[in-house]
């Protein structure tokens, strides 16, 4: 791929992630929760419209969340998990019904511990911890900080969702707070055409902030987001149960990693 095509592409990627990142309008939660490692155990529950407890100990599985609840209002939960979605929002996307996907969460680990456990780099950990990667190769290394990746996915949801395979422009990008970012798009890739056995999905701008947090360095605040298209013929509603289950367990088994390889 061409050097000044892919900066200019994944430039303008990374600037579309920030501006994810800044927004805070049209958001709708979807599901949120807490580690079960910090608090107990119980039964799902739904609110419609009530504060979540700030306690880690107080809601111990996921909660379903359908109506719109400001950003800010959930932000400082330990270990807390809440995840978004938006749809028809971007004008670029206008034309498609998939939905855009946000996750935030603390993660207890140092920021450079969690982007460890996070950053797209073959013989990396994310392979070792993620249950929903199979595979990471680089088809071109463009910089030190710029490549085409191909990740390759499992068959999910009882196998309604069939392996998967990603062909992406990946930028990384560090910021003078110290934030880490990975920014992502679909791209086409002579070296990397369909492979057998595997369906090629499509990832919109997509990726991951590691944030510090002032005054807790022993703990990473990472924000997540997902505009996939999985391709094939699936149902609607698997889909729409998949993305919101799937980055609850990414949060989990993230922390749980970064405790392994990093004790």
């Amino acid at each position: 791929m061409d050097l000044a095509l892919a900066a200019q592409m994944s430039e303008a990627v990374a600037e579309k992630m920030l501006q994810y990142r800044r927004d805070t309008a049209g958001w709708k939660i979807c599901r949120e929760g807490v580690s079960e490692e910090l608090g107990g155990k119980g039964s799902r529950r739904r609110l419609r419209g009530a504060r979540v407890p700030r306690s880690p100990q107080a809601p111990p599985l996921p909660v379903v969340f359908c109506t719109p609840i400001p950003w800010t209002r959930l932000r400082g939960i330990p270990m807390g998990i809440v995840f978004f979605f938006k749809k028809k929002d971007w004008a670029c996307y206008a034309h498609n019904d998939f939905r855009w996907y946000r996750g935030e969460g603390i993660v207890y680990g140092t920021l450079e511990e969690v982007w460890d456990c996070v950053k797209p780099a073959v013989g990396g950990l994310r392979v070792k911890w993620d249950e929903n990667v199979t595979g990471f190769e680089i088809i071109q290394s463009i910089t030190d900080t710029l490549c085409v990746s191909r990740t390759s996915t499992p068959s999910a949801a009882m196998k309604l969702i069939s392996p998967r395979d990603f062909v992406d422009l990946v930028l990384v990008k560090r910021y003078e707070d110290g934030t880490i970012s990975s920014n992502a798009t679909h791209v086409e890739h002579p070296l990397c055409p369909p492979k057998p056995g595997f369906v090629r999905g499509f990832n919109h701008p997509c990726g991951c902030f590691c944030e510090p947090l002032p005054g807790e360095p022993t703990k990473t605040n990472l924000v997540t987001f997902f505009h996939t298209d999985l391709s094939g013929y699936l149902p609607q509603n698997v889909v729409d149960s998949f993305f919101p289950r799937s980055m609850t367990r990414f949060y989990a088994n993230l922390q749980k990693a970064v405790k392994q390889f990093h004790e």
